[in-house]
């Protein structure tokens, strides 16, 4: 009995509380009689109380899981795979996620229609090593089938201790084909900005053509590219190629901070737009101005690039301020807020749309690159392999060398197309604008190049 008042006390404070919140959103939004939070709570503790006493097998149920298990449904309800209540452990791990380390296959994965898809395998991991590519649809995990598997607990059993095994069961669109892959769970810790030999000395040829790799962004994104351009910039680079591929994105205010670092104080980056005021901001560039004068970019993308990696690839192109290249991003623009709450758990929750600073969506369309080069299954798988530590080591010894000799014809294209620009500054008459040549290549890309 006292735990039954108890109970209800609880109910009634909790109804109490959204009761304040519904008079308040009551004020902007017309409320119909029968969507109102009383009664409906006092529902919804009356099917609590009654499950917790009736239900045949409930001797272990608690009052907790009961909640637990309605909160995610409630969630679940949204129909929106980038939302979800986060238990404690659960909420650990998507911020060790940020800071780039945990243990796992290193495959960012989303539910897209209907299916359990990979957005991008993480540098360095084994799922990035074993091939695993951009839009593979994971059909089983340990022979247990996905349909109709949450995303949350899709991760769940992804993830476990480092040198364990999982099976994943493949379906690759693009060839139609299906295949298992047997991989090792790795602790994954991911370097965030890499130069072209997968490591931190950035080196710079004899063209002058600087090179800089974000695999993510997270907490040290921006302040790592800073000394990476700082490097190039004291070797005398005449240009830079920013390669999001295969960046599944991250932080909002990050994929910021790196936009700003090519643009003028006072310009829009992104903006954002939600039901309420809070939610619905415009970030604005607040750096110190344009750290690289104008100088030409080309930005490489493909369907792996997400999130921030679609903020930054929208932004630079509405901008003029690069040339995008590669193939359509991913189309994943919806901003998701963490919201801590008082046991340790935590609600991530879909709360606006970003738009680009000509107000272009991205969600579920993705970036259109102004220079589109795709590259086959093959293509791609090779390049993966030739970008990871130990990736080449893994393989037999003829596909060491094809590996090895791998062209990557998007970073080409991006080079030639640069030395181009280069070459024309070279000859250009003097009192030529400085930003013009990144300007005039970005407007005359697609009949520049073909």
């Amino acid at each position: 009995m006292r735990k039954r008042l108890l109970f209800g006390a609880v109910a009634l404070a909790l109804a109490a509380n959204l009761w304040v919140g519904a008079r308040a959103y009551q004020e902007a939004v017309q409320d119909s009689s029968r969507d109102r939070a009383y009664p409906n709570l006092e529902l919804f503790s009356q099917v609590v109380e009654i499950v917790r006493k009736d239900y045949v097998d409930g001797t272990n149920l608690t009052y907790r899981g009961l909640i637990y298990g309605a909160l995610k449904g409630l969630v679940d309800t949204l129909d929106d795979p980038h939302s979800e209540f986060l238990e404690a452990d659960r909420f650990k791990e998507l911020q060790d996620d940020t800071q780039g380390m945990f243990g796992g296959l290193g495959l960012v994965v989303t539910t897209r229609d209907g299916a359990l898809t990979v957005v991008a395998p993480m540098e360095d991991s084994p799922g990035f090593q074993a091939g695993i590519l951009s839009g593979d649809r994971i059909v089983k995990i340990n022979g247990k089938s996905t349909e109709r598997m949450g995303t949350p607990d899709a991760v769940k059993l992804l993830r476990g201790e480092p040198g364990t095994e999982v099976t994943v069961t493949i379906f690759r669109p693009a060839s139609d084909v299906t295949r298992d892959y047997t991989l090792k769970r790795a602790l994954i810790n991911v370097d965030m900005v890499k130069d072209i030999n997968n490591r931190r000395e950035f080196p710079l040829g004899e063209d002058k053509i600087g090179y800089v790799r974000l695999t993510q962004f997270g907490d040290k994104t921006s302040g790592d590219l800073d000394a990476a351009l700082r490097k190039l910039k004291a070797q005398g680079m005449r240009a830079l190629i920013l390669d999001l591929r295969w960046n599944p994105g991250g932080l909002l205010e990050q994929a910021v901070d790196v936009c700003q670092k090519f643009l003028p104080r006072g310009q829009l980056v992104v903006s954002t737009e939600g039901r309420s005021r809070a939610q619905s901001r415009t970030h604005r560039a607040r750096g110190r101005g344009d750290q690289l004068d104008g100088m030409p970019m080309v930005v490489l993308v493909n369907l792996g690039s997400a999130s921030a990696s679609e903020i930054v690839a929208g932004c630079l192109q509405d901008l003029k301020r690069a040339i995008i290249l590669g193939e359509q991003t991913f189309g994943k623009g919806s901003v998701q807020s963490v919201i801590p709450l008082a046991d340790g758990a935590a609600l991530r929750l879909t709360t606006a749309k970003y738009y680009t600073p000509s107000h272009k969506v991205i969600h579920e369309r993705g970036i259109v690159p102004d220079i589109n080069v795709t590259l086959t299954d093959d293509e791609e798988r090779d390049l993966q392999l030739k970008r990871t530590p130990g990736g080449v080591e893994s393989l037999a010894e003829n596909e060491r060398e094809r590996v090895r000799q791998a062209r990557d014809p998007q970073l080409d294209r991006a080079t030639d197309l640069l030395k181009g620009i280069n070459l024309f500054t070279q000859r250009a008459p003097a009192g030529f604008e400085s930003g013009g040549p990144a300007r005039l290549a970005a407007k005359e890309a697609k009949s520049l190049v073909r």
